[in-house]
Parts: C-alpha cells; sequence; structure tokens
C-alpha cells in the first residue's frame, strides 16, 4: 500500500486525528473518531504517520481544509503532535473538557456518542 492511499487518502476535506492511548480516555477519542469517519463529518487519520513525520502523510494533512485534534487526557498528545509537525490553527476536543477523567470514564457507547456530539459542534463553529 502506498502512503498516499493510507488511511482516508488523498483529497479529505477534514482530517481526524484521535489520541488511541491505553487509558480509558484514548479509548474513548479513538472511537469517537472512528463514529465521525463513519457519520462522514471527517476521515480519521494517521496520527503516528504525522508524529513519524512521514512525508507522503505530512502532505495530505497539509493539504486538508480542516483538522481535528482529539485528545483524551490532559496530556494533550494528540494537539501535541500535530504542532510539532508544524500544524497550526487546527481544531481540538479535549475530552477533559467534557469532564472525562482519565481511569475513571468507561469507554461506552454513551460517552462516544457525547464526545463525537461536541466534536461536530466544533467543527460546526
Amino acid at each position: 500500500m502506498s502512503g498516499v492511499n493510507c488511511c482516508a487518502g488523498p483529497g479529505a476535506n477534514t482530517l481526524i486525528f484521535s489520541c488511541s492511548g491505553a487509558a480509558d480516555v484514548g479509548e474513548i477519542a479513538d472511537r469517537t473518531a472512528r463514529k465521525l469517519t463513519r457519520d462522514r463529518a471527517g476521515k480519521m487519520f494517521c496520527l503516528a504517520g504525522v508524529g513519524g513525520r512521514v512525508a507522503s502523510i505530512l502532505k495530505i494533512t497539509g493539504s486538508a481544509d480542516r483538522l481535528l485534534a482529539i485528545d483524551g487526557c490532559t496530556q494533550n498528545c494528540a494537539s501535541s503532535c500535530l504542532q510539532e509537525a508544524g500544524f497550526e490553527g487546527f481544531a481540538s476536543l479535549r475530552l477533559a473538557e467534557l469532564g472525562l477523567e482519565k481511569g475513571l470514564s468507561p469507554a461506552t457507547d454513551e460517552t462516544v456518542a457525547r464526545a463525537a456530539e461536541a466534536a461536530v459542534g466544533i467543527l460546526a463553529a
């Protein structure tokens, strides 16, 4: 598989980058990005490729109309990866701002739906 066709592929309007960390909030962030992709609010894309500075992924990311980072905990790793790679002005959803705390927030359909609703609101702003 070529890097250009990885994940969302070229021409995606809104790319979504999520924390996929080991904690419960990482799972919520990941599942939220996948739900947003299924709901066509954007397309989940490869945060590891951004962090690893994979040229084709950075190129596709740079050509997107909008970027959304979904951070699971207060470490804000998804946002930090995008910033460290030189991306600015992206939208971000911090699950902690929804009252979801690391180690205390089970990844349920309800929490994922609540996070997805907040993300849609952020993208609509």
